[in-house]
């Protein structure tokens, strides 16, 4: 896992952990927004890190 990646994944977790402790009845926040976009920029780290260091060995 790349260094961003592990940094967005830190981050969804915070806003989501932010999210739940804060906001009890509310079902759309800031912080879940936060959580959302983050998680889909760690899911695209993942995926741009997978692709940077794929190197198949043809024999």
């Amino acid at each position: 896992m790349s260094k961003s990646a592990a940094g967005f994944l830190i981050l969804a977790l915070l806003s989501g952990v932010v999210h739940l402790s804060l906001f009890d009845g509310i079902e759309i926040s800031p912080p879940l927004v936060g959580c959302g976009f983050f998680a889909v920029l760690f899911v695209l780290a993942l995926a741009a890190g997978r692709k940077i260091k794929f190197d198949p060995v043809l024999r």
